[in-house]
């Protein structure tokens, strides 16, 4: 959320940073800026009234003790015109309150600088490659197919059991499944992130606070009797853990990782872009997060990218880090990267980490502060990344290494999967 603050004074750059997201502003701004203006005149008119009420309360004390209870009772009839007024008064602030509020929710928060214009996907900026895309070959398979003949995931069952987008993982498939995970999970303890198993349900309050709710309402699954969202990430309830706390700045930066599996009610087209593992609606995921000082926000974020990074490196996929420009950044990031895997059975890109920077934007909404040494408190920057989600993981690690014998395992998750080829056998 942004400050109300910050967009008084900045409100002509406010306009502007958010045409970057192809979001025009201006309408809410304005009435937002308006019923602020009435929120501080009647916060002006109900302090006055309250200074009024406690001068007269003063008064009728020195009457009444003075025996003068004539003039102390005219005074206590004036006394109670003044807290009707107050309680009208208190009513009128909070409605105040609330549509300004209602209207603030409604900004997304501002792309960095940096951010590059556009309105899709296709103007994004690819600022890395590395390793060699593969060719088409003869008899190259995509993951559906290759699944299906080496029987380590059964999209059919998954259907008959939930529908569709929730596989079943079988044998050495279920095996790389926790491999990964395990993987993923040991890097970052060696990268200095604290572990944290979260809850997979959260509160209203939770999906509030990360930027969820009320923009992702839709693509969240609820449990109605409970009032509880199943997690789409679990950055939700890893950055909630710090929902209305004031963290010391000598102690920054915080930086946890967690393994959970992801729910999204996503709908998508039918095709290849969406076909098998490409898009689920039950997924598992590592995912980091750091809470950091505004001054190193994009310090960490440039860290948080070189450890994705290092990830692909030893799973040896190709892959690109792609810069997303403003129309395809969320409703809360201020700056994305987007890391990619080359999947030569589909011969495409598929995105398989974000890494975000919500400067103060999410800090704001959870109150999330940083008391300085010298007493002074200020929001948090947050940032979290995939690291890594695997659904594209396991297409990418599939495709690309197919060969006659089997589907060679890259050493580095050898220990971790017990295997080094997934055959027939």
């Amino acid at each position: 959320m942004l400050s109300l603050p910050f967009i008084r004074e900045h409100s002509r750059e406010v306009v502007d940073r958010l045409k970057i997201k192809n979001f025009d502003s201006t309408e809410i701004l304005d009435r937002l800026l308006k019923a602020d203006d009435r929120r501080r005149e009647i916060q002006f008119q109900l302090d006055e009234t309250n200074a009024q009420s406690k001068l007269l309360a003063q008064k009728i004390g020195s009457h009444f003790q003075s025996g003068n209870t004539i003039e102390a009772n005219r005074l206590r009839e004036q006394s109670g015109v003044l807290k009707t007024r107050a309680r009208e008064l208190e009513t009128a602030l909070d409605l105040a309150k609330k549509e300004a509020d209602d209207l603030l929710i409604q900004l997304p928060n501002l792309p960095h600088p940096s951010v590059p214009g556009g309105t899709s996907a296709e103007a994004n900026e690819v600022v890395f490659h590395e390793g060699t895309v593969p060719g088409t070959g003869t008899g190259l398979l995509a993951h559906w197919d290759l699944v299906n003949k080496y029987r380590i995931i059964d999209f059919v069952q998954g259907t008959k059991i939930a529908g569709a987008g929730f596989p079943v993982y079988l044998g050495q498939g279920a095996r790389l499944q926790r491999g990964l995970i395990n993987f993923f999970l040991d890097r970052a303890l060696e990268a200095g992130y604290t572990e944290v198993q979260p809850p997979y349900l959260v509160n209203a309050a939770s999906g509030f606070g990360t930027g969820q709710l009320p923009d992702k309402d839709g693509q969240m699954y609820f449990t109605g009797e409970d009032t509880l969202y199943l997690i789409p990430t679990a950055e939700v309830p890893v950055t909630n853990l710090y929902r209305d706390m004031l963290l010391k700045s000598a102690d920054l930066p915080v930086k946890n990782v967690a393994y959970s599996a992801c729910f999204r009610r996503e709908a998508g087209s039918w095709g290849k872009e969406v076909r098998g593992l490409n898009r689920l609606h039950q997924f598992d995921k590592v995912e980091i997060v750091q809470i950091v000082h505004p001054d190193h926000s994009y310090t960490a974020l440039e860290e948080m990218r070189e450890y994705v990074t290092m990830l692909l490196r030893l799973l040896e996929l190709p892959f690109r880090v792609v810069k997303l420009c403003g129309g395809d950044l969320s409703f809360t990031s201020a700056m994305t990267y987007d890391m990619e895997v080359f999947a030569a059975g589909q011969q495409r890109w598929l995105e398989v980490s974000s890494i975000s920077n919500f400067e103060s934007f999410q800090a704001n909404r959870m109150k999330l502060r940083i008391k300085e040494e010298g007493g002074k408190s200020h929001p948090a920057h947050t940032l979290n990344g995939s690291a890594l989600a695997l659904p594209r993981i396991v297409a990418a690690l599939l495709e690309n290494n197919q060969s006659p014998r089997g589907i060679r395992i890259p050493p580095a998750l050898v220990p971790y999967t017990g295997f080094s080829l997934i055959s027939c056998e």
